[in-house]
């Protein structure tokens, strides 16, 4: 074997490269699909770098879009755009493992080791069950979804409402944030169902059950027999309820006297809103309310939803709620004297922590450098505001999609910096600097000398 291909050889065996690889190469596919006049209702060709956003946006379950799904894109198109919303929900290799499972062919030690990394499972033997169950889960919650949205959809668009309900329960469940509503009016998004519970309860809890994440969903259902839920389930579901809870009371103490948002409303549509929107915050991107016109309060809170996101192993994005109470345990412990950190008497690895801070380090990098391109290149044409700026960035990053206006005005430079930042945001950024390092593994474990530095 030449040394150029075992160097090749060495670069495939990690598998977070392949899992990386293979979003890269559904963004790829589904770029060129979209492109083709077959995609549009013009029947030209689609600009290269707007179908690239537009793919990579599905494929990372983001929702920004430069166009509206529905007046833009063909019956062909919208199902590109599906398809990549669920292949990228679920990962190219959680399925493929899945169909292999499902003729029985026997997967070898590297392709569990490839699932056990997709589904963020601890070891290879659990992923495959896990695999299992996470298919069943998916497709029988947006099965459940979809029928709960056809008591809607299907009175109001006949037989096509079965096809909206079914494109609104997957791209929910996978916090993709698409619709294919903007019939009336483009990009209204959910804004003419924001009194209708039997719209945004079905899609609010599609998101929750798809953003608790897949080990979540399989230690609950092994609770009967174990009676034990792991710390990292008890960290998911406290926290989860606690952010929607806390975003739900401030969305509505914020936006009350809002005439452009809650003013007019009931007080029980004014509840459904505010935790509608402090659910689809986490990282779903679907809004019931008109973006733009929030005060600039009400946007700095999505914006701190949107970057903590959802669980570890979900649908959704975000540095993740347990990288958040990591971090934040872990200045609780540092302040209270304790040299190691702890949560609710179990201690915690300095390897998480580390990741913890590596992760929400990287992030705060990547959205901080996508605001300023965003920023500089944008302020003088189209007057975007800082604050608007930044909240287009963590809501890539964190594969949400709401929006603050800028992606339907954005430039090349913009655009470019928002697709790197959702790609980024999706595979993590742990796991894409893990593809890209080259470092030999011989060098791992090598003991370095104790350097002396004073902090704080």
């Amino acid at each position: 074997m030449t040394a150029g291909a075992k160097k090749k050889g060495v670069f495939w065996d990690n598998p977070t490269r392949i899992i990386v690889g293979s979003f890269a190469l559904m963004i790829i596919v589904g770029t060129f699909l979209l492109t083709l006049p077959i995609s549009s209702k013009s029947g030209t060709f689609t600009n290269p770098l707007d179908a690239l956003f537009t793919a990579t946006s599905a494929n990372c379950v983001t929702g920004l879009v430069v166009f509206d799904t529905f007046t833009h894109w063909t019956l062909f198109g919208q199902l590109v755009i599906l398809a990549l919303i669920q292949l990228g929900g679920l990962g190219l290799v959680t399925l493929v493992t899945f169909f292999n499972i499902a003729i029985g062919k026997k997967l070898s030690f590297k392709r569990l080791q490839l699932a056990q990394e997709s589904v963020s499972s601890e070891n290879a033997v659990d992923a495959k069950h896990l695999v299992k169950m996470i298919m069943i889960l998916t497709f029988s919650s947006e099965l459940i979804g979809a029928a709960f949205l056809c008591i809607t959809f299907v009175p109001d668009f006949g037989a096509e409402g079965i096809y909206i309900s079914i494109f609104l329960a997957i791209s929910s469940y996978c916090n993709a944030g698409f619709d294919i509503l903007g019939r009336e009016t483009p990009f209204c998004s959910l804004t003419e169902y924001n009194s209708d519970p039997m719209v945004l309860l079905p899609i609010a809890f599609l998101i929750i059950f798809g953003g608790l994440g897949f080990l979540v969903w399989q230690n609950l259902y092994l609770y009967r027999k174990t009676r034990r839920l792991l710390l990292h389930t008890k960290i998911v579901l406290v926290t989860t309820l606690s952010l929607i809870v806390l975003g739900t009371l401030l969305f509505l103490l914020l936006e009350w006297n809002n005439p452009n948002s809650l003013k007019d409303m009931s007080f029980g549509d004014k509840l459904l809103n505010s935790f509608f929107q402090s659910v689809t915050a986490r990282t779903a991107g679907y809004n019931s309310v008109d973006m733009e016109s929030l005060h600039g309060a009400t946007k700095l809170l999505m914006i701190v939803l949107m970057f903590i996101g959802t669980a570890p192993g979900s649908t959704g994005g975000g540095i993740k709620v347990t990288t958040f109470v990591v971090l934040l345990m872990t200045i609780v412990c540092v302040t209270r004297g304790a040299e190691e950190t702890s949560i609710r008497g179990k201690r915690i690895s300095q390897s998480t922590v580390y990741k913890a801070m590596a992760i929400t380090g990287i992030a705060g990098f990547a959205v901080v450098l996508s605001t300023c391109i965003i920023f500089f290149s944008m302020n003088e044409a189209t007057h975007v505001s800082g604050i608007d700026a930044l909240f287009e960035s963590v809501s890539a990053f964190a594969t949400v999609g709401l929006t603050a206006g800028v992606s339907g005005v954005a430039n090349t430079i913009s655009k470019i910096a928002l697709v790197l930042t959702m790609f980024l945001g999706r595979v993590g950024p742990v796991s894409l600097a893990l593809s890209l390092a080259m470092r030999s593994a011989k060098n791992k474990h090598q003991v370095m000398p104790e350097g002396k530095i004073l902090v704080g």
